[in-house]
């Protein structure tokens, strides 16, 4: 699923979300509203983790979509 779909269709993809990356709040996830780097730097900032696995994790997230 590219990413202008994602977007789309955050509302529905929240739960998934949620379930990849639990430490993140409904209202962190308002926020960010299907932006990919903002959601990349909210992981960052929850996780702790670099840049370059953040965008793997996402990556690997994206591609698990139908």
């Amino acid at each position: 699923m590219n990413w202008d779909r994602i977007e789309g269709n955050w509302k529905q993809l929240k739960g998934s979300v949620k379930e990849k990356w639990g430490k993140l709040t409904d209202d962190q996830l308002d926020v960010i509203a299907g932006k990919r780097d903002q959601l990349s730097g909210k992981i960052q900032e929850t996780y702790g983790i670099n840049k370059d696995e953040v965008e793997k994790q996402i990556s690997d997230w994206q591609k698990l979509l139908k």
